[in-house]
C-alpha cells in the first residue's frame, strides 16, 4: 500500500502554476509566502523557536553586497563554540533563513553551537551562481574573525536543506581545496542534479503527487537560477568530478519526496570518493518537512539524528547522545 502523506501538508498543497509565472510574479509569491512562513501564527506549522536560545539578525558587508544573517545562540554558553553555518531552501527563487528558526535554535541551544543563516540572494534577481558565492564568502569571513562572532574555527559545519543543500554541499567541495577546514556536512533533502536531468529520477515520477514541491516550481526553479550562460553541471554536486576529502556527511531524506532519489545518489557518490556519509529516509516525510514540523511528526527523530551528527564531530571529546 503506498504511504500518503500527513494530512496536514496536504491541506497547505501548493496549487499555483509557477511554470507559467512572470519574473515579477515569482518574486510577488515569494514575498506572500514569507510572510505568511514569519508572521506569529505560522509557529503551529513551523514550530515555536527553542527557549534555550536567542536569535538576532546581524549584517554582513561582503564585496559588492551585504547580507542579512539570523545568528542563533544559546542563552548559557561562553565564547569560542562551534559554528554551523545554515542555508534555507526554496529552489534559489524563494525562502527565508527564519523558516528554519525551529531546527537552527534547538541546534544552537543542545549542541551547543552558533548557527548563522544566510539570507543569500535569490533568483530571478541573483540567479547562480551568486547564492553559492555568498554561502562561501560569508563562511570565509566568518572564519576569518573567530572572536567578533563567539566561534572555534577549528570546529565548523555546513548544513542545507532543498537548494540551501546545494550550497552546503558545493561550499564542502571547495573548502576541502580552498579551506576554511569543515569537520562535518548535513544536507536535508538536498537538490544535488540542476542539469536537464534534474527531473529524469524515478523519485520524480513516484511523488508526483506530493503536497509541497509541485514538478512546476521545481522546472520553474531551475529555469530562473540556472542562466542560459552557466554550465549547471558546475552547481551539481552529483556531477563534480572529484568527491574526495570531504568532511563527514548526514544526507536526510523524504519518502515522499520527488528529490529523494538526488540524496540517495549523492550518498553513493560520497562513498564511491572516500567520504564517510550516512543516508537517513523517513518514509512518511515530504520535501520542506524540517520547516514544518507542526504537520510532520518525522521532523523530530529527524532533528535528534541531526544533533547526535554534529555533536560527534564539532564536541568530539564528549560524543554526547
Amino acid at each position: 500500500m503506498r504511504t500518503t502523506a500527513p494530512l496536514g501538508t496536504r491541506l497547505l498543497r501548493d496549487t499555483q502554476d509557477w511554470e507559467a509565472m512572470s519574473d515579477d510574479q515569482v518574486i510577488l509569491a515569494r514575498d506572500r509566502a514569507n510572510r505568511a512562513a514569519t508572521s506569529r501564527a505560522a509557529w503551529v506549522v513551523t514550530g515555536r523557536v527553542d527557549r534555550r536560545a536567542q536569535v538576532s539578525e546581524e549584517t554582513i558587508d561582503l564585496p559588492g553586497r551585504r547580507l542579512v544573517l539570523r545568528v542563533h545562540r544559546p542563552k548559557a554558553a561562553g565564547r569560542d563554540l562551534p559554528l554551523i553555518v545554515s542555508f534555507h531552501g526554496g529552489g534559489f527563487i524563494a525562502g527565508t533563513a527564519a523558516q528554519n528558526d525551529w531546527l537552527n535554535s534547538h541546534l544552537a541551544a543542545r549542541c551547543p553551537a552558533v548557527v548563522v543563516s544566510v539570507e543569500y540572494r535569490l533568483a530571478p534577481e541573483h540567479p547562480l551562481p551568486h547564492p553559492i558565492e555568498d554561502g562561501y564568502d560569508t563562511l570565509v569571513r566568518l572564519v576569518e574573525h573567530p572572536a567578533a562572532w563567539g566561534v572555534d574555527p577549528g570546529a565548523v559545519a555546513v548544513m542545507g536543506e532543498s537548494a540551501g543543500g546545494t550550497i552546503a554541499a558545493l561550499i564542502a567541495h571547495r573548502a576541502a581545496k580552498d579551506g576554511p577546514p569543515l569537520v562535518a556536512q548535513v544536507l536535508n533533502y538536498p537538490v544535488t542534479d540542476w542539469t536537464d536531468t534534474m527531473t529524469g529520477y524515478p523519485s520524480i515520477d513516484e511523488n508526483a503527487d506530493n503536497p509541497t514541491l509541485p514538478l512546476s516550481r521545481l522546472r520553474a526553479a531551475r529555469r530562473l537560477s540556472v542562466p542560459s550562460t552557466l554550465d549547471p553541471r558546475g552547481v551539481s554536486p552529483l556531477m563534480v568530478d572529484t568527491l574526495a576529502g570531504l568532511p563527514p556527511a548526514l544526507v536526510v531524506t523524504a519518502g515522499l519526496d520527488p528529490l529523494a532519489d538526488h540524496g540517495r545518489h549523492y550518498v553513493e557518490r560520497l562513498r564511491q570518493g572516500g567520504t564517510d556519509a550516512r543516508l537517513t529516509c523517513h518514509p512518511r516525510a515530504v520535501h520542506t518537512f524540517l520547516s514544518i514540523p507542526g504537520l510532520v511528526p518525522a521532523a523530530r527523530p529527524a532533528r535528534r539524528d541531526i544533533l547526535t551528527f554534529l555533536r560527534r564531530y564539532l564536541h568530539p571529546a564528549q560524543r554526547r547522545e
